[in-house]
Formats: structure tokens, C-alpha cells, sequence
């Protein structure tokens, strides 16, 4: 019920154009969610593209949205196309924002505001056409407090928000989940596929989860690979 009710959730906001932030913990789906708005969209024809933040050097965060001019910086041998104007006509998924340097994020609260950007050691402003959807597992209206994050980039991402349930608090999803992930990583391993016991259910469901479906897909695979 909990993400059937997110999803109609997302169904009904993914034809505006409109900026969606989708919170909730680590592993939790946050990028499935995402990729729902794409697929509910009038973009679904386009790309998406999607990015995790915290997983960019700080130096090259511009660089990577926002693309670069040659010799812009040292190790810039060519002019490269930022993924803001490689998403022309789809969808942009930033995951973990809350991870932007906040310079960073004044230039994508003016790219935002104005639908244009300017490449690294450039001049010349390009109009982009790109929906963004930013995914993060903080609290940012905490990181906005101690001054991590930009409240008016907060307010501008904010205004459509989905929340993603953690996997603790889906106890019907738990053995769907569970069959779907063994039968794939069984295909995967070219072995018959293998059932779950009513007793290894049961251990599953008692489990917690703090890494929700990571987690539990991790589990999943590792028992495909090692159960005789």
C-alpha cells in the first residue's frame, strides 16, 4: 500500500515540468522512484540521465553538469558536452545533492531559474531543456540550518517532493521482492532457479533492513551463489 500509494503519487506530478526531490534512506529505491517519474512523463521519449553527486571530485562537479570548453582547465584537451545539455528533451537525475559544493549549487539554482547554463570557461550562455529530478538521504532542511545548503535551492527543489518508504515499513513488498531478486540473480548465474523456505522467509521478514532493498539484494545474491 505504501508504494502504491507513492506511486500514484508520482503518476499524477511526472506531466508537470515541474523540479521533483525524492528523499529517503540508503537503498531505499530513491532511483526507481526517479526513473517512474521519467517513465510517467512527457519526456519518456528522451533520455535520462542520471548522476550521483557524491561521487564526483569537487573540482569536477561543474564540469560534469555543466559541461567544459577546451583548455578550460588543466587535463581539458577537448571540448566536452555537460550532462545538462546531453539530457536536451528528457530527464536528469541528480542523486545524493545534498553532496554539491555550494557553489555548485547557485549555479544550478540559476540554470534552474533561467533554463540556461554556461560551460566551464566559457561565455556564452546555452539554453537547456531537462527536467530534474534530485534524490537525497539527508535532511535537508537540517543541512539548510547549519548553512550545507542553499535554502532557496531548497525551496526551489522542494516544492514537489516523494517520499521513498524504507523497506522495514513494506512488509507486503518483502517477499516480492525477494523471489524477483533470487530468480534474477539464479538467470544470472545460469543455475536452476531455487526457492525460499518458509523458514528463510520468516528470517527475512524479522530483519530490519537498515540498508533496505541494497541490503536485502546483496543477501539475495549471496545466498544464490552459495546454497546447494
Amino acid at each position: 500500500p505504501a508504494m502504491a500509494k507513492m506511486f500514484a503519487l508520482i503518476e499524477r506530478m511526472a506531466p508537470s515540468e515541474l523540479p521533483i526531490l525524492v528523499t529517503g534512506e540508503t537503498g531505499s529505491g530513491k532511483e526507481s522512484a526517479a526513473r517512474a517519474v521519467h517513465h510517467f512523463s512527457r519526456r519518456r521519449g528522451g533520455p535520462m540521465i542520471a548522476i550521483n553527486c557524491a561521487a564526483i571530485p569537487e573540482g569536477l562537479v561543474e564540469s560534469e553538469l555543466f559541461g567544459h570548453e577546451k583548455g578550460a582547465f588543466s587535463g581539458a584537451l577537448a571540448t566536452k558536452v555537460g550532462l545538462f545539455e546531453a539530457g536536451t528533451g528528457g530527464t536528469v537525475f541528480l542523486d545524493e545533492i545534498g553532496e554539491l559544493p555550494l557553489g555548485t549549487q547557485a549555479k544550478l539554482l540559476r540554470a534552474l531559474d533561467g533554463a540556461k547554463i554556461t560551460r566551464v570557461g566559457g561565455v556564452a550562455e546555452r539554453a537547456i531543456d531537462v527536467r530534474i529530478v534530485a534524490a537525497t538521504n539527508r535532511d535537508l532542511t537540517a543541512e539548510v540550518k547549519a548553512g550545507r545548503f542553499r535554502e532557496d535551492l531548497y525551496f526551489r527543489l522542494g516544492g514537489a517532493t516523494v517520499a521513498v518508504p524504507p523497506l522495514r515499513e513494506r512488509p507486503r513488498d518483502l517477499p516480492l521482492l525477494a523471489r524477483e531478486l533470487l530468480a534474477a540473480a539464479c538467470a544470472r548465474l545460469g543455475r536452476e532457479p531455487v526457492a525460499i523456505g518458509g523458514s528463510a522467509m520468516h528470517a527475512l521478514a524479522q530483519h530490519r533492513w537498515p540498508g533496505n532493498v541494497r541490503e536485502l539484494k546483496n543477501a539475495i545474491e549471496y545466498a544464490a551463489a552459495v546454497v546447494d
